[in-house]
């Protein structure tokens, strides 16, 4: 599992999935976001400006992303 230190109160989603090269733009964020491919917290999300704060969970393909403060 991928772990993203917060240097904020948030990152968004498109963000996370950069910063974890799960995609290799914001474009791609965009499309998979939008397709359904992406879950937080076991949930299908549709937005990628979605605000990700400490303890949340992200997965796409199989891989997980875990935000920490």
């Amino acid at each position: 599992m991928e772990e993203i230190k917060l240097k904020d109160e948030y990152i968004k989603l498109g963000q996370a999935l950069k910063a974890a090269n799960f995609v290799d733009s914001g474009v791609m964020a965009k499309i998979v976001v939008k397709n359904g491919l992406v879950s937080v917290n076991g949930e299908v999300e549709y937005q990628r400006g979605k605000k990700l704060v400490d303890g949340d969970i992200v997965s796409f393909e199989g891989e997980m992303i875990k935000i920490i403060k």
